[in-house]
């Protein structure tokens, strides 16, 4: 069985840094993408950023200032995050996917919490 487990979460204060970490066990193939999502309270899952072997996309409030890699041989995938702003406070998703017989199939993790006190 599959499983993404986050980590690197919490508190951070109006312009700092975090690093979130993204494992991903029980896998018996390579992804085609992973990366993150996040939600806010009383908003929509929105893409931060999903990186493959071809190209990599941001969420347009988070270009410029996150970054997302991933060491494939190892099933995990990095969020590094600057000049963090209150906006970014929510909850953050790993997402793993996977072409197969015709259709994508992703993962989810658990979510780490990130919160950017003003």
């Amino acid at each position: 069985q599959v499983q993404l487990v986050e980590s690197g979460g919490g508190l951070v204060q109006f312009g700092g840094s975090l690093r979130l970490s993204c494992v991903a066990s029980g896998v018996t193939f390579s992804f085609d993408k992973m990366g993150w999502y996040r939600q806010a309270p009383g908003n929509e899952r929105e893409l931060v950023a999903i990186i493959s072997s071809i190209d990599t996309k941001y969420g347009d409030t988070v270009k410029g200032r996150f970054t997302v890699s991933r060491d494939s041989a190892k099933n995990t995938v990095y969020l590094q995050m600057n000049s963090l702003k209150a906006e970014d406070t929510a909850v953050y998703y790993c997402i793993a996917g996977k072409f197969s017989d015709g259709r994508y199939w992703p993962y989810w993790g658990q979510g780490t919490q990130v919160t950017v006190s003003s």
